[in-house]
């Protein structure tokens, strides 16, 4: 049943038979891999991801609705420096570019500019569409936005400590 649930997107009701059965698979990775997508599509991120950190198997780990996932996780969940290190692990293929296109946009969404900045400038470099150069425009001028919103509601020019500072 759960499965079917799975097909038609409906996760909640997916989580319930999930849930149910949890602990006679607690430690099965096809099980946490389902169980970890069901989470993150019910925006369950910080569970989510420590089910996806739970699984084994490198099959699994190298797959690419793994890395999507656990990539957003890591973004929703305020570590978006991880979500693009595992950017940086893979070779360049069709996937890494939508790993790629995942990060840039959701760094974007949830207001971590930097890293959104940096993947977008790999895909203008990668593809020069105008949609890249406008979206890594945006998120320089959001982090730099955000930088002085920061400094000026602290009373100080000191950078805001939330951005990593080590590439300026």
């Amino acid at each position: 049943m759960a499965s079917c649930f799975f097909l038609l997107k409906q996760f909640d009701d997916v989580l319930i038979y999930l849930n149910s059965i949890k602990s006679y698979f607690y430690n099965e990775d096809p099980f946490n891999y389902n169980f970890g997508q069901a989470k993150a599509a019910t925006g369950s991120y910080k569970e989510a991801e420590e089910i996806f950190l739970m699984i084994q198997s490198e099959k699994l780990k190298s797959d690419y609705v793994y890395l999507g996932w656990l990539a957003r996780c890591y973004i929703m969940n305020r570590k978006p420096r991880l979500a693009w290190e595992l950017y940086l692990k893979q070779e360049t293929s069709s996937e890494s570019f939508s790993l790629l296109q995942l990060i840039a946009n959701d760094c974007y969404k949830m207001g971590q500019f930097y890293y959104s900045a940096k993947a977008f400038d790999v895909l203008e470099r990668l593809d020069p569409n105008p949609e890249y150069w406008e979206g890594k425009r945006g998120a320089c001028i959001g982090l730099f936005s955000a930088d002085y919103s920061w400094s000026r509601t602290k009373g100080d020019s000191k950078r805001n400590p939330s951005y990593p500072t080590e590439h300026w």
